[in-house]
């Protein structure tokens, strides 16, 4: 089976579906953003379209996956979801990250 997932994303997807995803889900919600690397690269859940990708969190591919999230009506969650991985894990620049995606409008209706 030709895939651009990764097996790791691909096996997350599954889990989160099946309702044990602890990475995934949190009451219900799923989270659209899935840190790796000390907030460097992230799986980002597009519900849109079913797929995860893997990207660096400074990259243009990670600020246009999620301008198609939030055109899609997701941006307030993913906001909510951003500020919660700064205070999580306040070392991983995710504040840094937030501010990027609403330099570049991301979140602007």
């Amino acid at each position: 089976m030709a895939s651009n997932t990764s097996k790791t994303a691909r096996a997350s997807v599954r889990a989160g579906q099946a309702g044990q995803g602890g990475a995934l889900s949190v009451l219900g919600e799923f989270k659209y953003v899935i840190p790796l690397n000390g907030g460097k690269h992230a799986y980002v859940r597009n519900l849109t379209n079913g797929k995860t990708t893997h990207l660096s969190t400074s990259s243009d591919a990670f600020v246009e996956e999620i301008r198609v999230l939030a055109v899609a009506g997701h941006g307030p969650k993913i906001r909510v979801e951003l500020a919660s991985l700064a205070e999580t894990h306040p070392n991983d620049a995710w504040d840094a990250t937030e501010a990027r995606l609403v330099e570049a409008g991301v979140f602007e209706s």
